[in-house]
């Protein structure tokens, strides 16, 4: 399950890096306002994210200058889609971040078992459904998201058509009373005229 954002310049993508968390970046070097190259010298000031660097240039000098700079990989336009789409997965492999490689995600006193589909929260098992299982994976998988409802909807339902506004609610509210029954912490945040994330928790697992 991949979700992928676009940015349309060096900047807007700067600003993207400090509001979410990625596995992988794609990155053309012809970029308007901050270049490509300099985006890629501040990402890796705070990153050591994968990131395939778009070209022109072609030259074998070029290349060896920005694999020197931090790029993981890179292409020559022009290219097929097939070959930069086997390329991600390469370097998600060796990241580690392919679907399913990692076995599970901790958040505060929750471990979600990828591999199980099972929620342990407090060393308790929580019994959720596929869909309840799939917002929990999400949103403990990007921690610092704000996931609207339509991204939610999108990303376990896999499709694009958001049928009824009340569908994440009633998921949530089931997980939320799962919880309470299982006497373990919610981590579940909503945030008001957007949607839903977690919140922050300290060691002991309580905020």
């Amino acid at each position: 399950m991949w979700r992928m954002t676009q940015a349309f310049s060096g900047t807007e993508g700067q600003l993207l890096l400090t509001m979410q968390e990625f596995d992988l970046a794609v990155m053309d070097l012809m970029l308007p306002g901050l270049s490509g190259e300099g985006l890629l010298a501040r990402l890796r000031d705070k990153s050591q994210m994968p990131v395939i660097v778009l070209t022109a240039k072609s030259a074998l000098d070029d290349k060896v200058q920005l694999l020197a700079a931090g790029a993981d990989d890179y292409m020559t336009k022009p290219f097929e889609l097939e070959e930069l789409w086997a390329r991600v997965l390469v370097q998600l492999r060796h990241k580690g971040k392919c679907a399913r490689q990692e076995e599970r995600l901790v958040f505060g006193d929750w471990i979600i078992d990828l591999q199980a589909r099972q929620l342990t929260a407090g060393g308790r098992a929580v019994e959720l459904t596929a869909h309840e299982f799939g917002i929990v994976e999400l949103l403990a998988g990007h921690p610092k998201k704000v996931f609207t409802r339509q991204e939610i909807y999108e990303a376990v339902w896999q499709q694009d058509a958001f049928v009824e506004d009340k569908t994440i609610h009633v998921h949530i509210s089931n997980i939320r009373a799962k919880l309470r029954a299982a006497g373990v912490v919610d981590y579940i945040q909503t945030v008001w005229g957007i949607g839903f994330k977690l919140r922050e928790h300290t060691q002991n697992g309580h905020a």
